[in-house]
């Protein structure tokens, strides 16, 4: 189980290698949504997502503990191939990654950019961790999962540790969830560095199996289901939901609608591009505030990612 000294040690793992990212605030966007907001812009970070975090500090660790390895092996919706690959070349290593046929072309594109061999897959027929394990014994390779990792989800958490640093004390945090790995990393340095502070995760509505789960106790499983939010629709993990189910709150869902919306409002009043995921955590506070009691308090929310293209981005935030 990782801790809050593994994130600790995860900040200095990784110091050079990832950007330390601006914790924005906008008076436009506190106007609109009626609370003092803090952005932790994690799509400005390198490879376009927080992913960069968890990668570079597992590769790390490997690398300094096997020495002799031949090479990394991955599953990933699109924005933990690109901070696998990106990472992966940095150590002279080869990269294989099975990504779902139907992920965004442009994280399919900048995967292969960085140098990875992708090895294409049906999210909605076959079972990811199953042929990654098949990929990494095949190439020989480690096999670093997205989120089902402590030193992944050490990584992800100096997200949050620097938003704490940067930003001071906050209300409450709002972070996207899909498998866990950001939240739960949020978790482990809320729970030391700030306690008193209330700590949400927010998921698409029909993608709501970690709300589902946190509410019942236990993992519920649920079909893969289609959402414009592709980083998010990676079930939630065992070692994830161990970390998250007695530190965080509440687990809130937004429909896509609201997230093609809050897409609109980041570009326009704070002149930010996130992709769908990326907004996702803002679009839960938007549609939330006032069931969460967060109207008029300070509240930080981290924009997880900024892959999209501009077509895409076209598309999503246009007239409706």
């Amino acid at each position: 189980m990782p801790t809050v000294e593994d994130v600790r040690a995860a900040a200095s793992r990784i110091g050079g290698a990832v950007r330390r990212t601006p914790s924005w605030s906008s008076e436009r966007l506190d106007d609109a949504l009626g609370c003092s907001v803090v952005l932790k812009c994690e799509n400005l970070q390198r490879a376009g997502a927080f992913k960069i975090r968890g990668a570079t500090n597992a590769i790390r660790a490997l690398v300094a503990s096997e020495p002799e390895v031949r090479g990394i092996a991955a599953h990933s919706s699109g924005n933990h191939a690109q901070a696998v690959a990106l990472a992966a070349r940095e150590h002279g290593l080869p990269a294989a990654i099975l990504m779902p046929a139907d992920a965004p072309e442009e994280k399919l594109a900048a995967t292969r950019a960085y140098g990875a061999e992708v090895v294409l897959y049906d999210r909605y027929r076959e079972e990811r961790t199953t042929l990654a394990e098949g990929l990494a014994e095949e190439r020989g390779f480690a096999l670093i999962p997205p989120y089902e990792h402590p030193d992944v989800i050490a990584g992800q958490g100096t997200a949050t540790l620097e938003l704490l640093a940067d930003a001071g004390a906050l209300d409450a945090l709002v972070v996207p969830v899909g498998g866990g790995g950001l939240l739960a990393g949020a978790a482990l340095v809320a729970e030391a560095e700030a306690p008193s502070m209330r700590l949400v995760g927010v998921e698409p509505e029909v993608a709501d199996d970690a709300r589902r789960s946190l509410e019942a106790g236990s993992i519920v499983e649920l079909p893969t289901a289609p959402t414009i939010c592709d980083g998010q629709q990676a079930p939630i993990g065992e070692l994830t939901f161990a970390v998250i189910a007695p530190r965080v709150e509440r687990i809130v869902t937004v429909p896509d609608d609201d997230v093609r919306a809050t897409m609109r409002l980041l570009f326009e009043a704070a002149k930010l591009v996130t992709e769908p995921s990326g907004a996702c955590g803002l679009a839960g506070l938007r549609r939330s505030i006032d069931e969460l009691g967060l109207r008029d308090v300070r509240v930080g929310v981290i924009l997880s990612g900024g892959n999209v293209s501009v077509g895409r981005f076209a598309a999503l935030t246009g007239p409706t």
